[in-house]
């Protein structure tokens, strides 16, 4: 019986094991996958499991246009080609807010926010963001800086159930992502940190506001896209 006992108890435990390492294996064996496989996001698949409508269609990064791209890389990550992945400047900046108990603010770069979509949860966690960290680095490591930003345009939500550039384009102005000028470009680009809260097509005097900003810096920021292709750079 103990015997019984204890094969029983070894044999959960290397179930678990096992789970944990296909868990961890998962994201890496993926991330790879994804550079020549377009993904989905975690919110898609749940929206999907909960029978919620879904709006996405896929477009490669030189289908969109350069005045979104520019507008999202200075809004989310101006630092973008810049780091590793995780930018050690903003990442550094919040602890020190942190230990000096001051309200600290987001340090997310464009392959943490990836990495959070494609494998995590949505919500404010120390958990995730923790996870977060060694995802985005290996995310910027097997994918290429093109690749990864098509990726984070193709699954960012722009409203609820609106995924990708493509979706949003034609959801709020009714056009394709190609076809934005700076001015629409800007306003969505605002939206991505409250999709829930902010509308492109009708925007409130602060999103009006933060969009004028966003291509004031675009305009001064050409050294910013050095990494990307040659048609997105200004």
């Amino acid at each position: 019986m103990a015997n019984r006992k204890a094969r029983s108890r070894f044999g959960i435990f290397r179930r678990l094991r096992q789970a944990l390492v296909i868990l961890i294996a998962s994201p890496l064996v993926l991330s790879m996958l994804y550079s020549v496989v377009n993904p989905v996001s975690t919110l898609m698949l749940a929206r999907w499991a909960t029978g919620q409508p879904v709006e996405r269609s896929w477009l490669p990064l030189d289908a969109i246009s350069p005045n979104l791209i520019r507008a999202v890389v200075i809004s989310e990550d101006a630092r973008y080609c810049m780091h590793w992945g995780v930018d050690p400047t903003e990442l550094r900046k919040v602890l020190d807010a942190f230990m000096a108990g001051e309200e600290t603010r987001g340090a997310s770069t464009i392959s943490m926010q990836t990495a959070k979509n494609l494998f995590l949860w949505p919500g404010r966690s120390y958990v995730r963001k923790a996870l977060e960290l060694p995802l985005a680095l290996w995310l910027d490591l097997v994918l290429s800086k093109d690749r990864l930003l098509a990726i984070y345009l193709n699954v960012a939500e722009w409203a609820p159930g609106v995924f990708g550039a493509e979706a949003a384009a034609r959801h709020y102005f009714n056009r394709s992502a190609a076809e934005l000028g700076p001015n629409q470009a800007a306003l969505l680009a605002t939206t991505l940190p409250d999709p829930d809260g902010r509308n492109p097509a009708a925007p409130s005097a602060g999103q009006r506001r933060l969009a004028q900003r966003l291509n004031r810096e675009v305009a001064r920021s050409d050294w910013v896209f050095d990494c990307l292709g040659p048609n997105i750079q200004p």
